[in-house]
């Protein structure tokens, strides 16, 4: 016997009404409005923001014309990424090169006042610069976490934070285009000299003029790349330095000794103890009341642990500016305060044992000896004060009798950093207007 089909159908059901927004919202409290609307792109901007500057530059450039020249003052501007509470930030070299004045500011809401920046390194090839907050004070600045960019995956979400075309503090959302990038544009500063990037994050986030040396950053708010190039022949492809590639230039390059650009007169072990290791006689450190074996625990109040901490606040040490070292001797801390010199003067002092200034003569330029260190080379010579170096021949096998005109400190402090010790440096020194010859045996 055959069964209705009728029989087995489901009986109709009430269909419910769809639920409308004003229903869904009806009911909350303000405040539970308030979180429905906090999102994860906002949950990141309210974490990495504060951590975000805009970079303001003043450079001054030589005009020429058919009436003569003059001194222009140009702006410009870029933005920043702080990575240390110390103050210290990482931006695109291209955003500071060349400047003269370096200002930056934080979102006014987080702090509304302006800061004098230092650039401490820079690496020209990689786009990269390290700049350093001026404070008087021993604050913490909020600082962005490092994320990584081994693991990217195209189509991810990202955020850019910069300061485009002035308008500070803009963020920008969009995804991950495409990684690996080789990239060449035109050089902002130098039209002859084009910058060629590899490895670059591709992104469709809005990326302008202005946000250069900003962050990229992930949706858990991590840093994972340094903003620093955009098409302009097309919409939305901006592209990023990996941020893995920024910390491995940091460490490799812009906190390594080579940037160092002021001379204590003292080294230390190349490890974690920051144990003294050389004083140089009547060098700053020397004066000071600095010793070998002191251990370094503090640099103008900022704690030392290890190398990389030391390295990072032996950076911004500049030259002329006198600093605070704390350092254990015998189990007692002791407070000593350095003067540095300027880095060529204090090659020129440990290598050669003398100091000197530029002399200029007519069209030629020579260097004066101003000061001649008791038991140095130069002293082993007979150099003296007033004495004018105008040329030095290294007897290496690789030089061949070469002579080098030495009329800036820098180049001399140049030539002779790369020279080993117990080198023989032949010297051209006019005294009372009478050339003289020696050869001084380099420290």
């Amino acid at each position: 016997m055959l069964i209705p089909l009728l029989l087995a159908l489901p009986l109709p059901t009430a269909v419910p009404p769809q639920q409308t927004l004003d229903d869904l919202l009806r009911g909350m409290s303000r405040q539970e409005l308030y979180e429905r609307r906090r999102t994860a792109e906002a949950l990141v901007v309210e974490k990495a923001s504060p951590a975000v500057v805009f970079v303001q530059t003043e450079t001054e450039v030589v005009r020429q014309s058919f009436f003569g020249a003059w001194r222009e003052r140009r702006p410009g501007s870029g933005s920043g990424a702080v990575i240390r509470p110390e103050g210290f930030i990482v931006t695109n070299y291209h955003v500071v090169q060349g400047a003269n004045n370096i200002t930056v500011r934080f979102d006014q809401a987080v702090d509304p006042h302006p800061y004098i920046a230092d650039v401490v390194s820079y690496v020209e090839e990689e786009d990269l610069a390290l700049l350093k907050i001026r404070s008087n004070e021993n604050r913490a600045f909020p600082t962005l976490e490092l994320g990584t960019s081994s693991d990217l995956m195209v189509g991810e979400r990202v955020l850019a934070i910069g300061n485009p075309l002035g308008h500070t503090h803009t963020v920008s959302l969009g995804i991950i285009s495409g990684l690996h990038r080789d990239v060449t544009i035109q050089n902002p500063l130098n039209s002859r000299r084009p910058l060629h990037f590899d490895d670059l994050i591709q992104t469709d986030a809005s990326i302008n003029f202005g946000n250069s040396g900003g962050p990229l950053l992930n949706i858990n708010g991590e840093l994972i790349g340094i903003n620093n190039a955009v098409n302009v022949a097309a919409e939305n492809i901006g592209f990023a330095i990996p941020v893995d590639r920024v910390r491995s230039v940091l460490e490799e390059q812009l906190i390594s000794p080579e940037t160092y650009r002021a001379w204590l007169g003292f080294t230390i072990h190349e490890d974690d103890r920051l144990e003294v290791d050389a004083v140089v006689a009547a060098g700053p450190a020397a004066l000071a009341g600095l010793r070998p074996g002191d251990r370094i625990v503090a640099l103008e109040g900022q704690e030392l642990s290890e190398l990389g901490s030391w390295r990072l606040a032996r950076v911004a040490v500049r030259p002329e500016r006198p600093v605070r070292f704390s350092v254990l001797r015998g189990g007692r801390l002791r407070e000593l305060q350095l003067s540095p010199r300027d880095k060529a003067d204090g090659i020129l002092f440990e290598r050669m044992g003398l100091s000197v200034h530029p002399l200029y003569i007519g069209n030629r330029s020579y260097l004066e000896v101003d000061e001649v260190v008791g038991q140095g080379p130069a002293q082993a010579i007979g150099l003296a004060r007033g004495d004018r170096i105008d040329a030095v021949r290294p007897r290496t096998e690789s030089s061949l009798g070469r002579a080098w005109r030495v009329g800036e400190r820098t180049r001399l402090a140049q030539l002779v950093a790369q020279l080993e010790p117990a080198t023989p440096l032949e010297i051209d020194v006019y005294r009372e207007n009478r050339l003289h010859k020696g050869i001084m045996i380099l420290r």
